[in-house]
């Protein structure tokens, strides 16, 4: 069965080094576990989506919980899919730093990302827009 899990939590080092040295790391273990996804941060703010196997996205995110990359870590939305949205990403990646900020504007008060701001639904609907408008980068 797969599901799909979207989170947001905030970088306890938003370097980019740091920010790559996740990006590396998630994308050598999503492969060897089926796991898809996409990650967005600005702001030393992370919004992620994984999908895959209901186990697999599960055990990942308790991971996530208790890394010490990670602080204030919440669940914005897990649901069953029939389908995956970013199954071309073993972890896509989106720089807000580097995006028009009118973007983050449609789906929120402020232009910035603040996912702890808005419901599960707003943020899935800010990540698939920026797949819509080729945002999203890092296809593996």
């Amino acid at each position: 069965m797969l599901v799909r899990l979207l989170y947001a939590s905030r970088a306890v080092d938003a370097s980019p080094a740091a920010i790559e040295a996740i990006l590396a790391q998630s994308r050598e273990h999503n492969l060897s576990k089926g796991l898809t996804g996409v990650l967005c941060y600005g702001g030393g703010v992370f919004l992620q989506a994984i999908e895959g196997g209901r186990s697999a996205v599960s055990h990942l995110f308790s991971t996530l919980q208790h890394d010490a990359r990670h602080k204030d870590v919440e669940l914005l939305q897990f649901q069953e899919i029939e389908e995956r949205r970013f199954s071309g990403w073993t972890m896509g990646v989106v720089n807000l730093n580097k995006l028009n900020h009118s973007i983050l504007l449609k789906y929120s008060e402020k232009a910035e990302l603040d996912p702890y701001a808005v419901s599960g639904k707003v943020s899935f609907a800010l990540l698939e827009e920026l797949m819509a408008t080729a945002s999203i980068i890092g296809r593996a």
